[in-house]
This record gives C-alpha cells, structure tokens and sequence, in this order.
C-alpha cells in the first residue's frame, strides 16, 4: 500500500467520524450544554430576583419598624400625657377635699364660736342680774324678768 491510499482511507475514516459525531454525538451534546446555559441563566434569574425581593423585604422590615418605633413614641406620649391629666385630677381632688374640709373646720368653728358667745352671754347676764341683785339689796325673779334679760343678751 501506498502513502496515498492510505491518506485517502485515513481521510474517509476522519470523514466518517465527523459525519457520526455530527449527526449522533454533537445533537446531544449541544442540547446539554443549552439546558446548562439555560439553567445557569435562571439560576443566575432567580439571584438577581431574590436579591431585588430581599432588598424589598428589607425596605418593608425597616418601614416597619420605622412605624413601631413612631407607634410606641405615641403610646408613651400618650400614657405620659394621660400619667399628667391623673395627676392633675388628683390634684383638683385633693384641693377640693382640702377646701371642703377647711369649710367644714370654719363651719365648726364659727358654731363653737356662737355657742361660746351664748354661753358667755347667758354668765353675763347671770353675773349682772348678781351684781343688780346686789346693787338693789333684792332678789330678782328670772322668771319674771325674762324679758329684760333676753334683752341684755342680745345687747351683749
């Protein structure tokens, strides 16, 4: 055999080759590496969206907790404002039953007083009928002279 035949045949086989892989072999890997490429893309899809839906959850969290923080500062000005308002109450309360009581205290005091003037009215008049008993040398009938001692009260 020669050089050249074996050239052609060698060039035959080569031909047969890249005609088998062409038709048997390449189809099916060209369809993997297109699933591949096709997968990686929407894996790489899905990174990117899960990235945008993490950054959106994170706006939301931070929203959140933007607007907890705003809810308890309320309820703290509010439980404050109400712990005043208490305050204050009890403290209109409290002016209110000390002014009653110190009423009450004058209201008392001023009985005490005109009963303290009755009763010191009635030694006078007692003290001055003695002394007018004394002065006449007689007895004087509080019985009878009712009128002129009820009179000397009242002046006194």
């Amino acid at each position: 055999m020669n050089i050249t035949s074996t050239l052609i045949f060698q060039m035959i086989v080569f031909l047969i080759l890249i005609w088998f892989t062409m038709r048997f072999v390449w189809p099916p890997i060209v369809a993997a590496l297109d699933e591949r490429a096709k997968k990686v893309a929407e894996g790489l899809s899905a990174a990117d969206k899960a990235k945008a839906e993490l950054a959106n959850a994170n706006k939301r969290v931070e929203q959140q907790l933007a607007a907890a923080r705003d809810d308890a500062a309320k309820r703290l000005a509010d439980a404050e404002r109400l712990a005043q308002q208490m305050v204050e109450e009890a403290k209109a309360k409290a002016s209110e039953e000390g002014a009653k009581i110190i009423a009450q205290a004058r209201a008392e005091a001023e009985q005490e007083s005109v009963k303290a003037r009755e009763a010191l009215r009635g030694q006078v008049a007692a003290l001055a009928v003695k002394g007018a008993e004394q002065i006449l040398r007689k007895e004087v009938n509080a019985g009878v002279h009712s009128d002129l001692l009820n009179r000397l009260k009242t002046e006194l």
